[in-house]
């Protein structure tokens, strides 16, 4: 896996970081979501709501996530919403370990890597420990929308 220090960036912000601030995707509406999540960090004052709607094969098939705040809560949000379209819930659990781990520092294997897709762009952010958190809130919201779906489920 890159260091942190291997990874280029232009101060905090890398291009891709840069790209989901300005241009932040899957803003739009979805009906009778199956799946929603809503996390505030009363430091700070980021906040991010996620809805998603499975298709009939379970795999998340429409995306909403606003994100208010930094412009690293509303890239991240933009970048899990990117990765997680198309995947199955169970892929998605991996994916949010995946991802809290690698901006936590913990070893993760090339496989796991590569999962994350895009989402090694934010990597750079563990440079500045205040900001791990900003990074992290979309998929604390996603992985507490999981479970409550999960346990509404069963």
């Amino acid at each position: 896996m890159p260091q942190v220090s291997d990874v280029p960036l232009d101060g905090l912000y890398g291009d891709r970081i840069l790209d989901h601030y300005r241009n932040p995707r899957n803003r739009q509406a979805v009906d009778n979501p199956q799946l929603e999540a809503s996390e505030f960090n009363p430091f700070c004052g980021d906040r991010v709501d996620l809805h998603l709607k499975l298709g009939n094969d379970g795999r998340i098939n429409q995306t909403n996530a606003g994100a208010e705040g930094c412009s690293i809560i509303q890239a991240s949000a933009s970048m899990l919403s990117d990765v997680i379209n198309g995947k199955s819930l169970e892929e998605v659990e991996q994916l949010a370990a995946d991802f809290r781990s690698m901006m936590l520092g913990k070893d993760i294997s090339q496989e796991a890597l590569a999962r994350l897709e895009t989402l090694d762009a934010l990597q750079v952010v563990r440079r500045y420990p205040v900001r791990i958190k900003c990074a992290l809130l979309p998929w604390v919201a996603l992985e507490q929308g999981l479970e409550a779906y999960r346990k509404r489920r069963a």
